[in-house]
């Protein structure tokens, strides 16, 4: 499976009880704060930073230190005060029962082939990690890795896997406690016998093997100061030749002063025969460079010389190179170019560019290309000389991922889902063109019961933004029903309809899911992302802002059973919309976000993400345009705030947790309101990412429970 670095940086009762009856909104206060909250008290400490002239106070500074005792007590102490309020839900209990039945089924993933064996990830239900089985040709499924055997608790998952191109080799790494540091462990396909130490402290990283003989991989230096939040902006490839210590691996690209980037990765194509090297200093946009491994003493070709497009190898076949791309083509085209000759001046179009986005996978000689149109997946089959060889018939309306596998591969497989539909897996035969339903779930949940929509409405410019609402049949739209409200835009990333069982419990207790998509995603190509990025973020917030006025001048829901929910760059957004429009919701449920604008650049490999943000370094337009939304900085004493359940992991080494911890300080300190300010704090969890069956449960539980408590709900 092709998997490089670049695909991987870039990444979640009501209308029925009495209770929820239309309530003026101080009502509902009353009822949820019928108990003073004692918040712990968080020491302030006279720092200032100045920033064109501008002084800026940093009180909480101290709480971006996560080796320090100090902060280790703060953070057993607001848990301490967020699970004592919790215990206080008495549905509490009742919302880990419904959301355990509704997890615990079967999920199965597509099949993929390596070698003699056809490989595939199976949860029985409840397991807090999926397990890879294996079979040969038609014979019993085996165990092939098991993660939930990496720890006791779960919380060490699976972080990647690579084979080697006949198969007969594997690489897997792991992550422990949600951090986005791996090791790497080598096994003899065949016998599951591990052939050496594992490596250790890479980050950010694909496996590119190299035949037989080893393999390429991407990491940092080891930072000085913690390797949870201390900054990394060097990456570097290595080749590791199997059977030697990690210690002779050798550097292949990155680690001069002369050109640092931030993210870089390797790929070798399927023949073995040449290297690719994909550098980026953001998230956004790519170099690429290629060397012909057949010549010892090969210089680097250079495909893409500058990060103003992004674009990626799709498959060769000798000197013949397919090539995904946004250069020239905003909502991106399939071009060829021969590896002799590869500058952009010698591209031309297989696939050109269309109306509508394009993603694209390959098997069996074909490619097959995804296109988005308003976020709805329509896929159509091509052969590598272009032509068009029809379009696929899918299942419905939704999310279809897939279509990948070998050349030699006649039977593809794909998935295909929405928001009320649970995943399924279905066979696609190349030549005919027919699908076949290989793997279907059995969950506890009805889909015709429930509504999905799309429905557009306008943003405060006129904008015409895209939102899918779902919801059980027969609503009465009366404003009163709970409702939660999603969004995430930025970084290219679309928001594409997916079940969920945690949001299928939401809908089966009779509550409204609404996913918009706003600017910054990709679900309109570049010119979308880029028209919420850096001095046009607050588009997103405009976007996201008006998806709520919708939801209620359509009776939807009201401003008392509103939930604004988003995490990472979703979290910026929840953090943004709730300081700035204090007055549309009820609910805040900002996770693992990005909150303080002046400083994100500072951690880890944050400044890598100045594509979408720019920093306060930048120029003083660009200080003065974060500092007006930067959640963190824009927390004014005297208001009324919703009710906030803020979600972080304490190993977050992607968001460090400190944006949380100084947003929550800052709340609780100048809160007026009577609503709850609360801070939810995973121990030895991450990002999100491999987060175990278990965690999840009781996570959903305390978020469906804090918001349902503060709308007023008293029972399911």
């Amino acid at each position: 499976m092709r998997k490089h670095i670049f695909s991987l940086m870039l990444l979640s009762a009501l209308t029925a009880c009495s209770q929820t009856e239309s309530q003026p909104q101080s009502q509902v206060h009353q009822f949820t704060q019928h108990t003073p909250i004692s918040y712990p008290d968080t020491r302030k400490d006279d720092v200032v930073d100045s920033y064109f002239g501008v002084e800026v106070a940093d009180p909480y500074r101290w709480l971006e230190d996560d080796r320090s005792a100090e902060t280790a007590a703060w953070v057993k102490a607001e848990n301490k005060v967020t699970f004592d309020y919790l215990e206080q839900i008495p549905y509490r209990q009742a919302l880990r029962d419904k959301l355990k039945t509704l997890i615990d089924y079967e999920k199965v993933s597509a099949p993929f082939k390596e070698g003699d064996y056809t490989y595939f990830y199976k949860n029985d239900g409840l397991q807090n990690q999926a397990v890879l089985y294996r079979q040969q040709n038609e014979g019993p499924a085996e165990i092939f890795l098991d993660p939930n055997t990496f720890s006791e608790d779960g919380t060490t998952s699976l972080g990647g896997l690579s084979f080697s191109n006949d198969g007969s080799l594997v690489t897997y790494l792991i992550s422990e406690g949600g951090s986005d540091w791996r090791k790497a462990f080598v096994l003899d396909a065949k016998t599951k016998r591990q052939l050496e130490e594992p490596l250790v402290d890479l980050k950010f990283t694909g496996i590119a093997w190299k035949g037989n003989e080893g393999f390429y991989y991407s990491s940092y230096d080891k930072p000085k100061g913690s390797e949870l939040s201390a900054k990394t902006d060097q990456h570097k490839v290595y080749y590791h030749a199997l059977g030697t210590p990690q210690s002779e691996d050798q550097l292949v690209f990155g680690g001069t002063d002369a050109e640092k980037h931030r993210y870089v990765g390797a790929q070798v194509t399927e023949d073995d025969r040449y290297l690719l090297i994909y550098a980026s200093v953001s998230t956004s946009g790519n170099k690429l460079f290629i060397k012909d491994l057949q010549q010892p003493n090969a210089n680097w070709a250079t495909l893409v010389g500058n990060t103003e497009s992004d674009t990626e190898l799709l498959t060769s076949e000798g000197e013949r190179l397919i090539l995904i791309t946004n250069y020239n083509a905003p909502n991106k085209r399939i071009v060829e170019v021969s590896a002799s000759a590869p500058g952009q001046e010698n591209w031309f179009d297989l696939i050109p560019e269309t109306n509508n986005v394009l993603n694209a996978t390959k098997g069996n000689g074909y490619l097959f290309a995804s296109y988005m149109v308003d976020a709805i997946s329509k896929v159509k089959q091509f052969d590598e000389q272009g032509q068009l060889i029809r379009t696929i018939d899918l299942p419905g309306i939704g999310t279809a991922s897939g279509f990948d596998g070998k050349a030699d591969q006649q039977t593809l497989y794909y998935s295909f889902t929405n928001y009320k539909t649970p995943t399924s897996i279905f066979s696609y035969n190349t030549q005919t063109g027919q699908s076949a339903l290989h793997a279907k779930p059995e969950v506890a949940f009805s889909p015709n019961d429930y509504v999905s929509e799309q429905v557009f409405y306008a943003s405060k410019d006129g904008t015409q933004i895209p939102m899918i609402i779902t919801y059980k049949k027969g609503l009465e739209r009366n404003g009163t029903t709970p409702t939660i409200l999603y969004g995430y835009g930025g970084f290219n990333i679309s928001l594409t309809p997916r079940f969920s069982a945690t949001n299928a419990a939401w809908l089966e207790l009779g509550g409204i899911y609404a996913v918009a998509n706003l600017r910054g995603g990709g679900e309109y190509g570049k010119e979308w992302h880029d028209a919420g990025t850096q001095l046009k973020k607050q588009n997103v917030f405009d976007d996201f802002i008006a998806a709520a006025e919708y939801l209620i001048a359509e009776r939807y829901t009201s401003p008392g059973k509103l939930a604004i929910r988003g995490g990472s760059n979703g979290g910026l957004l929840v953090g943004a919309t709730m300081t700035q429009r204090p007055d549309l919701m009820q609910v805040a449920l900002p996770a693992v976000g990005v909150l303080d604008m002046l400083r994100y650049h500072t951690f880890t490999a944050g400044a890598g993400w100045a594509y979408d943000y720019g920093t306060a370094e930048d120029s003083k337009d660009m200080f003065n345009y974060l500092l007006g939304y930067s959640p963190v900085q824009n927390v004014k004493s005297g208001e009324h705030y919703p009710a906030t359940l803020i979600t972080t992991g304490d190993h977050d080494d992607r968001v460090v947790p400190a944006h949380s911890f100084k947003f929550a300080a800052e709340l609780q300190d100048k809160q007026a309101g009577p609503n709850p300010v609360m801070i939810r704090i995973e121990t030895n969890a991450g990002h999100g990412a491999g987060t175990p069956t278990s965690k999840i449960i009781e996570q959903y539980a305390d978020i469906f429970g804090f918001t349902l408590y503060n709308m007023g709900v008293k029972s399911l």
